[in-house]
């Protein structure tokens, strides 16, 4: 198949920046006021300055082309401020070459991400830690659950989730529901299944109450070993339109005592809570004997 001819602008953009053309550019400058200095001729003097101021026009001109037609990417000046250098290092990689938005951020250690951006890096973030020494191989996950449905729809993030405890890794979820919500037969059903779901790619789910918790303890997070903490803060929809979500690699550890402290231990351990919860709203849920007020009950003993 014949290569594809390219126009004439695009060969001229290769041009002017080129490496070598640059270089060249940037030697004659060095050169041309040196021979001026040395010559005893006047006239070949003025005409080595003029060139010069003409090379110097031609320098400024395409420094500002380069700027305005490619996209200049910030590094982080000090790779060892991040929690975990060799992770962080593999996602800056990856954003580099996807270029997301706002990807400047990411040089100081933070990354924000809307709308189909949040699902897609969210992926990217797991695959990450499937591919990296990180360790350990852990997630702790928060999520305020007002429409337990819009995370059955997240195929892909769910297909991650699976690989990662495939390969040996450890998922904890923690669903923050809100009391009225829970006392409710059309939220409780699509809840349950949902858990159900999570338990068969081998998730550890735990339940906990929003109206009990400080303001502090209700976020969604997704925490990725001790690498990246991934906070949602708008929640986007099914058809990802919008959201906004933020990524940290610094602090990570402030966002794991903030999950590990509603996560609990022992019998008022976000697992037990849930186990509690289910054993009211599953026989109900079954024989359709649904009692709201039993069921609120229920949630004021866990």
């Amino acid at each position: 198949m014949p290569a594809q001819r390219r126009d004439p602008m695009s060969r001229a953009a290769d041009i002017l920046a080129s490496p070598v053309l640059n270089g060249l550019i940037g030697l004659a400058g060095i050169v041309i006021p040196v021979i001026a200095w040395a010559s005893d001729r006047t006239s070949l003097t003025n005409g080595l300055l003029v060139a010069e101021t003409v090379l110097v026009v031609i320098l400024t001109a395409n420094h500002l082309w380069l700027r305005k037609a490619f996209i200049t990417l910030r590094r982080a000046t000090n790779l060892r401020a991040m929690d975990d250098a060799q992770y962080y290092d593999r996602v800056r990689a990856q954003l580099e070459q996807e270029l997301i938005s706002d990807y400047g951020e990411i040089a100081d250690g933070h990354l924000r991400v809307y709308a189909s951006e949040v699902a897609r890096l969210s992926v990217l973030l797991v695959k990450t830690l499937i591919d990296s020494p990180s360790q350990p191989k852990r997630i702790l996950a928060a999520d305020l659950t007002t429409n337990p449905s819009l995370l059955t729809q997240r195929r892909e993030y769910l297909t991650a989730n699976r690989r990662l405890i495939e390969v040996g890794g450890t998922i904890d979820r923690l669903f923050i529901c809100f009391r009225d919500d829970l006392s409710r037969a059309d939220y409780a059903r699509p809840l349950l299944e949902l858990i159900d779901h999570h338990r068969q790619l081998g998730v550890t789910c735990g339940l906990a109450v929003r109206d009990r918790l400080r303001a502090d303890q209700a976020v969604d997070v997704v925490i990725i070993s001790a690498a990246a903490a991934l906070v949602e803060e708008e929640q986007g929809d099914a058809d990802y339109k919008r959201g906004r979500s933020s990524v940290y690699f610094k602090g990570v550890e402030r966002w794991i005592g903030r999950f590990e402290s509603v996560w609990g231990h022992g019998s008022d351990s976000a697992p037990l809570v849930l186990q509690a919860y289910e054993r009211f709203a599953r026989p109900m849920l079954d024989g359709s004997t649904w009692d709201s007020d039993r069921a609120l009950q229920g949630v004021d003993n866990l």
